[in-house]
């Protein structure tokens, strides 16, 4: 199986990148019975992307024919786009790549199975349920 994981540099005892459109970069590994039997670094061409970041680098993942992507996060853009394309997509927070490689191998690792109609992302603007903003009609906070 060919896995993508979001990295911050090409060594693969380095943690994997808690964020997938804006790393650095990705380690395009062939995988076999748990164990990594070629891997290669390609660099991020979108992480100084002013927009569009995940998109980006979600097409260049998909590129590489992967079947599977591993990352601490994704926006919902870019697994929208590898989800389409039938990608799998797993979550790994403070492992190695090679011990998330293991993780997936052994199928301990989580994946991500949409955003789905309850997500709802709480960039800017959440923070006028501190400020007491009730609305354009006066009615109960949030």
């Amino acid at each position: 199986m060919k896995v993508a994981i979001s990295a911050n540099s090409a060594d693969l005892n380095s943690l994997v990148s808690p964020v997938f459109g804006r790393c650095a970069g990705f380690i395009i590994a062939e995988v076999e019975n748990g164990e990594i039997k070629s891997s290669e670094f390609i660099s991020n061409p979108a992480l100084n992307a002013f927009r569009g970041a995940g998109i980006q680098a979600a097409q260049l993942v998909l590129s590489k024919n992967v079947q599977a992507v591993i990352s601490g996060n994704l926006g919902p853009n870019a697994f929208a786009v590898l989800q389409q394309a039938g990608v799998k997509v797993y979550q790994a927070f403070g492992l190695s790549i090679k011990d998330a490689i293991k993780k997936l191998s052994a199928g301990e690792l989580p994946e991500m199975q949409a955003f789905g109609p309850g997500f709802r992302y709480r960039g800017r603007g959440f923070g006028m349920r501190r400020r007491g903003f009730r609305g354009a009609f006066g009615g109960a906070p949030y």
